[in-house]
């Protein structure tokens, strides 16, 4: 019975966290234009700490976005979202502007490869 409780409490939190995203758009950070990140990431390759900060900030949204698709039971959604946000801060961490591939883009794979990491680490502890 008490198991029953808890997954539908966990259900319940994940349920209000989801719409709170998509109804409420002050959640998050509005992101940057094409034209501010390309600034700020100019004074990150020149060592700004504040930029690296506004960049991982104004990032948060895609963080959530992408944490959408790993829908589990029995997980916690906030778990996912602080994968995310390690997989965020080390793209933004290792990105290359000289690449020409989009911020989004590179730290979009870099936050779903630390999701999928974890989920990995967690199946492992529970086998």
């Amino acid at each position: 019975m008490l198991l029953f409780f808890t997954g539908l409490l966990t259900f319940l939190k994940t349920t209000f966290f989801m719409v709170g995203y998509i109804s409420n758009n002050n959640l998050f950070p509005e992101p940057l234009s094409a034209e501010e990140e390309k600034i700020y990431l100019e004074k990150l390759a020149n060592g700004d700490e504040n930029a690296r900060n506004i960049l991982i900030e104004k990032n948060l949204r895609l963080v959530a976005h992408v944490c959408k698709k790993y829908n589990i039971p029995n997980l916690d959604q906030d778990d996912l979202i602080s994968m995310g946000t390690i997989g965020l801060i080390k793209g933004i961490n290792s990105f290359n502007l000289d690449k020409g591939v989009r911020l989004a883009t590179y730290v979009a794979r870099c936050i779903e490869n630390e999701i999928l990491m974890y989920l990995r680490s967690t199946k492992k502890l529970r086998s």
